[in-house]
């Protein structure tokens, strides 16, 4: 399910080294789902500054890095709305430790809920159902990083991750406007 190709992981991780920024693509990833997921104005790149904010101190990033941005949030907002359902977390890659993947997940997780709460301050004002699965992502953060590679934890992980991609999207129905006002025959509203 994983919607963002492998070459742009790797050419964000290394426009994040030359830059010399302390970020995993994992947490610039989360970021911008956040705030897609939040309800950030779409149009006139009015996602770019609360990302610098989250992820600069409001600084703006290098050229090369901020082309490899816009391309990453092009493809959450269309994984997000994709009707095959390919929206993933960013993570390491699946042939790395379940340790590393589960820390990436988790710097995605955090990052994720600071970008969702940089666009929704009131998050205790959402629906009973996406203030609990804020909660359990909240809760996911507090996830013993050490674990043994075996077929138990991978389907724990695997379950983690398809609870993070629910949240996403029900963050993004609720506060994008699209919850429950669209039949399964009508048009979904356009998010880019």
């Amino acid at each position: 399910m994983k919607s963002t190709s492998p070459l742009l992981l790797g050419k964000l991780q290394s426009a994040l080294d030359n830059d010399k920024l302390a970020l995993l693509p994992a947490e610039i990833h989360g970021v911008l789902t956040g705030l897609v997921c939040g309800g950030v104005t779409i149009e006139n790149n009015q996602w770019v500054q609360p990302l610098l904010e989250l992820v600069n101190d409001g600084e703006p990033l290098s050229d090369e890095l901020m082309a490899i941005v816009k391309e990453l949030y092009q493809d959450v907002v269309n994984s997000l709305v994709d009707p095959e359902l390919s929206f993933s977390p960013l993570l390491a890659e699946e042939d790395d430790p379940l340790s590393d993947r589960l820390e990436a997940f988790i710097n995605w997780v955090q990052s994720f809920l600071t970008g969702l709460a940089m666009v929704q301050p009131a998050l205790d004002k959402a629906s009973a159902d996406v203030q609990e699965l804020i909660q359990d992502l909240t809760d996911i953060t507090l996830v013993e990083l050490e674990v043994e590679d075996n077929d138990e934890n991978e389907a724990g992980f695997d379950a983690l991750i398809e609870h993070a991609r629910i949240g996403a999207w029900e963050c993004l129905r609720e506060f994008r406007g699209l919850a429950d006002d669209e039949d399964e025959d009508s048009e979904p509203k356009t998010l880019h």
